[in-house]
């Protein structure tokens, strides 16, 4: 951490403090407030029914519903009315008195507003019209006219529905309908739309310190529930098939449901009567007297039996219903229009590709303009891109810090992706608009690694502009073809995901790498990793050793013997050893002493001053100097070794590692693996492995760059991804002709070395030479010694032989990994050795050594994982 990061780590720290404070005394002033249990106010009465759960079944917790009921109670026909969402029956009262002289009139406080009881389980129109059913039957109402007002027009559909013949007839007050005419007019957009709206009000009542402020106001979590659980695709459904006399009554300047949604309810219902009024959706409560004569009107000649019914349509209206919906006799205009283009900049949050088939749907139905429809969407994905990229800048840059992501994701690979990003911004950002799943992750990600926000920003217009006009027209051309995908999709929708994810799978790794050059080569090194048993994951390779271990422990009658195979080893050198005393107690006598690259332990209990000061008297002493190696003293499998060419890079190594590691000797020359075994009744033992280690590398031809000669490389391409990562500060450089670039440092099969099978080298000099050193380890009976020799011939002689590494009894014979040894000679060469194992851990056990409990070697794997990904992350 810098210097300027600590001061603003600790503002930002002040904050969430007084933040916590202060949402922590909202949350108990709300508590302390009154719990809403107080006297109904005058002229409203109350009745309690049993909760509607969402599957519309009743529950045993007692729901009060608020009412308010004027008139004559007896003789005169009973009027119902339900008011909409987010507001309270009482906008409805002023209606009730207008009619008052000549009807009993009932209005609701739906459960969840108002008066009435405001936690439910359901807040559906469906579930509504449950409990204005309970309520019309504890009044003992027989038979009833119901007037719904704007979202009341769902809950009364519902319930004309449910009441059948005691419904006497229907008054659609400025009351939502069909689903084609409400917002962007498909149920998908609009519920996710609605989902949106619901999150963002949740976040609003549960993260924001308001005490209690927002509590009850008009945009409530209930008016979110509302719309959010209710579903508008039904209603058309039972308008068309009412058969009482229905009344629509609606103003022609309506900004929230359009005058030509009470057009089409009029349409459809061939029996209906229509009174429209110059007005907009709030007439009703504040002028109430423009709807009161009409409605009273016509609930009188219901009753008198002069308002038609389903059969006694006219023969016109019955042929007009019959016909299909068309939407361009219903344009978008006015404010409307303004609210349907700021929606489809809302849904292009939920969907973008979704919104802009929809859009251009609406401009084949005639709903809509192009130009319209296109901006809105173009506003909606180009501010969604960069909210994307921002959440990236102020999210994933952090983030990248720290675990998990840093295990997996180094600061060179962070560095290289954005200077790749930097490079060929505009063709990814690109490609990843026209590839169905990739937006996301891109734009993110170009925000955590730092990209350029101008530039990034110019990209996204730029593909946004791009795509979705070409979208957009698409859809408008195709209209019906895709309302009827649409329609497939939502009522698929699981299998739509999986379609959509696999297809962008396929694209994204197979279809668009094939565009160029190096994407091709990359498969060919991705379809080689998978033919050539040698890259296997273990995953892939060892379950057959693993059925053969578990055989040996049956045979053996015993699990853990093969870690006796080495009891001068902590756990036989299962995982996590420490090197540092590996080597120490091979160095206890010559010959081994002389051989062992001199080393020193830099524990993790020491400061980074000592640890410094430990590593300088140690180059010191043994008159070392530079490269040096610096490791960890557990096993990494070559992660985290250093071959440092400077003290400047083992001092950032030491102030970042917070392990034990060990400071050691480079030798020179080339590698090998020497796994020798020798069982503890034999008078001496035998090499049965020898594994020559070659690191990978490119030859230059003065014309093409490291990143080039790698990915033509036959074998290179199947490690692309390690080398150019390894080495990416140079993957752009031209390397000149007949220089040989070494694509890595160390001789690991997975860091990227060759590994060949040294067979031919194997004499009865080296045999000696092993023999003798491996004699030193007392407690040392199976396992590899790792080696550097001046040359090939010299370790056939036995000569000039450094020992490296010991690794115990989960050691290789990795001389399997030669290209010219196939998957079977590598099962059972590992299968014989695995034997041997056990068969010399069981002898030990014999002789009186201990071996250790699985639950203890399961836990030192997870200590040594911990340490591992510690030592990672660092």
């Amino acid at each position: 951490m810098t210097g300027g990061d600590r001061p603003r780590r600790r503002v930002w720290r002040v904050v969430a403090l007084v933040y916590a404070l202060l949402l922590a005394a909202s949350y108990a002033v709300r508590a302390a407030s009154p719990s809403g249990e107080e006297e109904l106010p005058v002229g409203l009465h109350a009745v309690e029914v049993p909760e509607v759960r969402a599957d519309g079944s009743t529950g045993e917790r007692p729901i009060e519903i608020a009412y308010g009921d004027v008139g004559p109670r007896t003789g005169a026909p009973v009027i119902v009315a339900v008011h909409g969402s987010p507001s309270t029956g009482d906008e409805l009262s002023g209606l009730a008195h207008e009619l008052e002289d000549r009807f009993r009139v009932i209005w609701v406080h739906l459960p969840g507003f108002g008066d009435s009881t405001r936690d439910l389980p359901d807040y559906s129109f469906a579930s509504h019209a449950v409990y204005v059913e309970e309520l019309v039957d504890a009044l003992g109402i027989e038979r009833v006219h119901l007037v719904g007002y704007s979202m009341g027009g769902g809950v009364v559909l519902h319930l004309a529905e449910r009441l059948g013949d005691r419904c006497e007839s229907v008054t659609m007050l400025s009351a939502i309908g069909v689903q084609e005419l409400e917002w962007l007019g498909d149920y998908t957009l609009n519920h996710g739309v609605h989902g949106l709206q619901l999150g963002a009000l949740w976040l609003l009542h549960r993260a924001v310190p308001h005490f209690g402020a927002l509590d009850g106001t008009m945009l409530s979590l209930e008016y979110a529930r509302n719309f959010y659980d209710s579903d508008q695709r039904p209603l058309r459904g039972i308008l068309e098939g009412l058969r009482v006399p229905v009344l629509v009554v609606h103003g022609r300047d309506d900004p929230l449901v359009p005058f030509a949604a009470a057009e089409e309810h009029h349409r459809i219902v061939p029996q209906s009567e229509a009174s429209w009024y110059d007005g907009d959706h709030f007439t009703v409560f504040l002028h109430p007297e423009l709807v009161a004569g009409p409605i009273g009107d016509f609930v009188a000649r219901v009753e008198r039996g002069e308002a038609r019914t389903r059969s006694e349509a006219e023969p016109a209206r019955v042929a007009a219903a019959r016909l299909p919906f068309d939407p361009s006799g219903a344009p978008i205009v006015g404010f409307a229009l303004f609210a349907i283009c700021a929606m489809l900049a809302f849904a292009t949050f939920v969907s973008e590709d979704l919104t802009c088939i929809l859009a251009g749907a609406l401009v084949a139905q005639g709903r809509l303009e192009l130009l319209p429809a296109t901006l809105a969407c173009f506003v909606g994905i180009y501010v969604g891109d960069l909210l994307l990229f921002l959440a990236g800048r102020w999210l994933g840059t952090p983030a990248l810090a720290r675990a998990p992501l840093r295990w997996v994701v180094s600061k060179e690979r962070e560095e290289r992706a954005a200077e790749w990003l930097e490079r060929r911004g505009l063709v990814v950002i690109f490609l990843s608009r026209f590839t169905p799943g990739m937006r996301l992750p891109t734009y993110f990600a170009s925000g955590a690694l730092g990209a350029s926000a101008a530039r990034f920003a110019l990209f996204f217009a730029i593909a946004a502009g791009v795509w979705t006009p070409i979208l957009v027209y698409l859809a408008s051309i195709l209209g019906g073809e895709l309302m009827e995908s649409l329609d497939a999709i939502q009522r698929n929708l699981p299998l739509g995901i999986l379609v959509t994810l696999v297809v962008g799978y396929v694209v994204v790794k197979l279809v668009l790498p094939l565009f160029t050059w190096r994407g091709r080569r990359m498969l060919v090194g991705a379809f080689r990793r998978r033919v050539r048993w040698e890259f296997w994951p273990p995953w892939v390779f060892y379950p057959p050793i693993v059925v053969w271990i578990c055989w040996l422990a049956i045979r053996h009658r015993s699990a853990a013997a093969w870690c006796a195979a080495n009891p001068g080893i902590e756990n036989g050198g299962v995982v996590g050893e420490s090197k540092s005393a590996i080597l120490a107690a091979l160095a206890s006598r010559e010959p081994a002493r002389s051989a062992v690259c001199r080393w020193c332990p830099l524990p993790a209990s020491a400061t980074f001053e000592e640890r410094v000061a430990a590593f300088d008297a140690f180059r010191e002493r043994e008159g070392l100097g530079f490269p040096i190696v610096v490791k960890p003293d557990a096993g990494q499998r070559g992660s985290g070794v250093l071959v440092a060419k400077d003290e400047d890079a083992v001092r950032a190594y030491l102030r970042e590692a917070e392990i034990d590691l060990v400071a050691q000797e480079f030798a020179p020359g080339p590698e090998f693996g020497v796994f020798w075994a020798r069982r503890p009744s034999e008078p001496r033992g035998r090499v049965i492995s020898i594994t020559e280690k070659v690191l990978a590398e490119v030859v230059g031809d003065g014309e093409r760059t490291l990143e080039e000669l790698v990915l033509a490389d036959p074998r290179a391409v199947c490690m692309a991804d390690y080398y150019l990562h390894r080495n990416h500060e140079r993957v752009n450089d031209v390397v000149p002709a007949g220089v040989r670039f070494v694509l890595g440092e160390l001789g690991t099969h997975a860091r990227g070395a060759i590994f060949l099978d040294g067979a031919e080298l194997l004499t009865s000099e080296l045999e000696d030479a092993i023999e003798g050193i491996a004699g030193c380890f007392d407690g040392f009976w199976f396992g590899r010694f790792d080696v550097r020799v001046p040359s090939r011939e010299s370790l056939a002689r036995g000569e000039g032989i450094r020992v490296v590494e010991v690794n115990g009894v989960t050691s290789e014979s990795t001389h399997v990994y030669d290209p010219k040894h196939g998957v079977l000679t590598g099962w059972r060469t590992m299968a014989a050795q695995w034997s041997l194992c056990f068969e010399i851990g069981v002898e030990n056990v014999r002789r009186g050594a201990a071996k250790p409990s699985l639950v203890g070697l399961l836990r030192e794997w997870a200590a040594y994982r911990r340490e591992q990904k510690a030592h990672q992350g660092g």
